[in-house]
């Protein structure tokens, strides 16, 4: 009922146009976007004072409101194959990187996790506030070795918490048909705890586009690989089993897109 009241509200150029924080619209969408992210901004920070998992407990909730609100006003839901391949354990999920909504899904949907991020992140207002509560790992990309160390250092520490840590391996968000240059920090952590690598594949990008703004409603489809094990190998090796994996899931997703990727 409330999805019907909202369509016979907001006319399609509306639901389709562009809500997200850090861009500026007069639509009645993005006001209500920006303003669940200015209260959760403020409360995730707030709860973190009395423990990392209480702000934890609150960037998720944030997500889950965040991704109704899209489905709610943009149209874009979801469809996802391979639920049998998360694992009980913590994990590295390494996933592919067009849009927000990407991040949206994998907060709101898997295990209490920490980010892998780029610094600059943390200095949005709101939501790196929030990164930041959540203990985030925010590195300098331009810093190479001592990047990847910080990841392995701070890393270690998450997983022991019993934390899953979630990086996008291309570092950016990439075009659709596009594919970045897979990065080995993720794949080092993960070897060198032995924790297991579950990659991510999906097509938001047909329907959010990196940089776009207007939303296009749709159906995303996502899928989940089998867990990739790590112990004892090389961190090339396994970057490039996740890289062929996600990539040759992206051809099956959208082949037209990729014919030449």
């Amino acid at each position: 009922l409330l999805r019907d009241a909202l369509a016979a509200r907001f006319p399609q150029r509306l639901r389709d146009a562009h809500w997200g924080v850090g861009h500026y619209s007069s639509t009645p969408g993005a006001h209500v976007a920006i303003m669940l992210s200015a209260f959760f901004g403020v409360l995730v920070p707030a709860c973190g004072v009395f423990s990392y998992r209480a702000a934890l407990y609150t960037a998720r909730s944030w997500a889950r409101w965040m991704l109704k609100w899209v489905e709610l006003s943009c149209g874009i839901r979801c469809e996802v194959r391979g639920w049998e391949n998360v694992p009980a354990g913590p994990a590295v999920i390494m996933a592919k990187h067009q849009s927000a909504w990407e991040t949206l899904f994998i907060e709101a949907t898997f295990p209490y996790q920490c980010w892998i991020i780029k610094r600059e992140l943390l200095w949005l207002p709101f939501v790196g506030w929030g990164l930041a509560a959540a203990r985030s790992i925010a590195i300098d990309r331009k810093s190479g070795m001592s990047a990847r160390e910080q990841i392995v250092e701070q890393g270690t520490r998450r997983i022991k918490q019993g934390l899953w840590v979630t990086i996008f391996p291309e570092g950016t968000r990439v075009a659709v048909g596009k594919r970045g240059r897979y990065g080995i920090g993720g794949a080092t952590l993960a070897t060198r705890t032995g924790t297991p690598i579950m990659p991510v594949a999906h097509n938001a990008g047909e329907f959010w586009g990196r940089y776009a703004f207007r939303k296009h409603a749709g159906t995303v489809r996502v899928v989940i690989g089998p867990v990739i094990p790590t112990q004892g190998r090389d961190p090339i090796e396994v970057t490039r089993q996740v890289e062929d994996w996600i990539e040759g899931q992206m051809r099956r997703l959208n082949p037209e897109r990729y014919a030449g990727a």
